[in-house]
């Protein structure tokens, strides 16, 4: 085991603990901590954490224990050693049964299995991992799995891989996760091959209200799954309030009570859960006949690679002395657009405020064949690097920008409660801060009628069951999952909107 050394004292208080540090770490409160603790430490005498941190889940271990009175030693690893050595001095590892070491868990997994495994892995999305890392990555749910994760999970999935590979038969896991891991384009083949193999027993959701992790842009979920014979039931918890004993009496009860207020409980089909999604509430019909593809092709926004360099004010426009015909209206910010539609006050109100609304649309000709002015602009930008920059020095030349028809409607690509589809009545371009949607019919009425569905509250709720849900109740939607939006049947029935099959040329 490797030493684990002392520091100075260091401030004991929630905001420390609770602040997203470097290394994705989270502290897990101990009202959810204790119910995580209490579904693993049944008939098991160790408990193992593979990302232990400070301590949140021992010290829920020890509150546990004295409950039950109950011998159970606690074995925590870490890659970061300033965080067990905090966990240390602030008094959270504090007894003769913690043992703990400082280990990589992915790369260096302990050389046995556990019957009792807790964890809040570090919360590390893809773009922060670097080729070599996602390499090795591959490899190891390619040797677990028998395939591979796409390579946009985080680095959280692989700790749930990796736990799952070393829980004993009749084992429990418990991990708390982003919803992005039952969401993400890897979500469905990762969850049929865990359903196929382990008991998915409990999937416990937050409400914004009652979420672990307040202020921070994550949706947590906790999962509870055992290695045992597969069921086609499982628990599906929904809870309502924060810092209550609701959720560990619930999972004392072994799942068999359910009157506890701050919890909505529900015994959910284990095939409608992983249709429709472990994180979303259960669906009747998991079929839509209707979906956006039917209607509208979809798009990211355009990705300038360095929006300070192509995207422009008015004013900058001007003093650069950039000729028109090299510049197209275009928004980047979604907060930029008020309401439901976007419209030439609405540029004008952006252009008084000082904010972008020019998008510098260059083609490939050789720098020499433009107007002077163009020629400054691209040379102070290769003054400043911007060439080097990883998107675009992919691109030939590297001031040649992307291309986009006018979209019919916009999206916002990460929006709050308030998600809505935005009527393109100004004729802009937009930057990657939206998903731009093209009718598949050109007459005026179609979008007319497309544009009412929409807007309508039923196809805003769908996109719940395409999107990635974040905190505070923001949801993100990728291109492709927009094409499967699921469009109520009784809207294209009112409306009289006519599907179109895509041709091919």
């Amino acid at each position: 085991m490797s030493g684990i050394k002392m520091h100075q004292k260091l401030p004991n208080n929630w905001e420390d603990r609770e602040k997203l540090r470097n290394k994705g770490q989270f502290w897990t409160p101990s009202w959810v901590a204790q119910a995580m603790v209490e579904y693993v430490i049944e008939n098991s005498d160790l408990v193992f954490d593979p990302a232990t941190g400070k301590g949140a889940f021992y010290d829920a271990l020890k509150k546990c224990r004295r409950l039950q009175k109950k011998p159970v030693k606690f074995y925590g690893i870490d890659i970061d050693e300033k965080v067990i050595n905090e966990g240390t001095i602030e008094g959270y590892y504090n007894e003769q049964d913690c043992i703990l070491e400082v280990r990589d868990f992915i790369f260096n997994p302990p050389k046995q299995t556990f019957k009792s495994i807790v964890a809040n892995p570090p919360y590390i999305r893809h773009h922060r991992l670097d080729l070599q890392t996602k390499a090795k990555l591959k490899e190891i749910s390619q040797r677990v799995l028998g395939f591979t994760i796409d390579s946009r999970a985080g680095l959280h999935v692989y700790f749930l891989v990796q736990a799952l590979n070393v829980l004993e038969k009749e084992g429990k896991l418990a991990f708390i996760m982003p919803a992005d891991t039952c969401e993400g384009i890897f979500a469905a083949r990762l969850w049929d091959w865990i359903a196929k193999r382990y008991y998915i027993e409990c999937v416990i959701n937050f409400s914004p209200e009652a979420t672990p992790f307040p202020n921070v842009d994550t949706n947590p979920i906790v999962f509870l799954i055992a290695n045992k014979k597969t069921a086609k039931q499982l628990s599906w918890v929904i809870s309502k309030k924060a810092n209550t004993y609701d959720l560990r009496n619930f999972i004392q009860s072994k799942f068999k009570k359910s009157d506890f207020p701050s919890l909505e409980i529900i015994n959910r089909d284990l095939g409608e859960a992983l249709k429709t999604g472990l994180s979303r509430s259960p669906q009747k019909d998991t079929d839509a006949r209707y979906k956006l593809a039917d209607f509208a092709r979809v798009m990211r926004g355009i990705a300038t690679g360095a929006n300070e360099f192509f995207h422009l004010t008015k004013e900058q426009a001007i003093k650069l002395n950039i000729p028109e015909e090299y510049l197209k209206p275009a928004i980047g910010r979604t907060r930029d657009i008020e309401g439901s539609y976007v419209d030439s006050e609405t540029l004008r109100r952006l252009d008084e405020k000082g904010r972008p609304t020019l998008l510098l649309s260059l083609d490939g000709k050789e720098t020499g064949e433009f107007p002077e002015e163009i020629r400054k602009h691209i040379l102070s930008g290769e003054k400043l690097k911007l060439n080097m920059r990883s998107l675009i020095k992919t691109r030939k030349p590297w001031y040649k920008m992307e291309k986009r028809e006018i979209p019919d409607f916009l999206f916002a690509y990460l929006g709050r409660r308030n998600a809505r589809f935005i009527k393109n009545n100004a004729n802009v371009l937009v930057l990657t801060g939206f998903l731009c949607i093209y009718s598949k019919s050109k007459n005026r009425d179609y979008i007319e009628k497309l544009w009412q569905i929409l807007q309508h509250a039923g196809t805003v709720d769908n996109l719940r069951l395409v999107g990635k849900t974040y905190g505070g109740g923001a949801i993100k939607v990728e291109p492709r999952a927009m094409d499967n939006l699921p469009i109520p049947e009784h809207l294209v029935e009112k409306y009289k909107l006519e599907p179109i099959k895509d041709t091919l040329f």
